[in-house]
């Protein structure tokens, strides 16, 4: 489902926009293309060091939307691309998944895993 040219964008320098929607309105956090892991199953699991604002939109509405690009990756009309991931997510404290995390980051307290549902090249 992930695209070979947004595996390419998460090999490269790039800044990663998370948004939220909870009681007080929509909220963003960034992380970079680089911390992005992904999973057998496909899903994308970040690292999450603070996050609260985030965590706590999630437990009452799952759904996220994800922006993500490189300069230095070719897209649909000259240089630098960029995707529109829209899913559900889940903070993640404990398993596998969150080991894998925290063995990589060691300043992660969770690691927020992304399920896709779709994925839009924009650029």
């Amino acid at each position: 489902m992930i695209p070979e040219k947004m595996l390419e964008v998460l090999k490269k320098d790039g800044v990663v926009a998370i948004a939220t929607l909870g009681k007080d309105g929509p909220h963003m956090v960034n992380t970079w293309n680089s911390y992005i892991r992904i999973t057998d199953d496909g899903r994308l699991l970040i690292p999450a060091g603070y996050m609260h604002l985030t965590e706590a939109n999630i437990a009452v509405n799952d759904q996220v939307l994800m922006t993500m690009g490189s300069s230095k990756v070719a897209g649909k009309n000259g240089p630098g691309t960029g995707f529109l991931i829209k899913g559900t997510a889940a903070f993640i404290t404990s398993g596998p998944d969150f080991d894998a995390t925290k063995d990589r980051f060691k300043w992660a307290r969770a690691a927020l895993a992304v399920t896709i549902s779709s994925v839009t090249q924009t650029l």
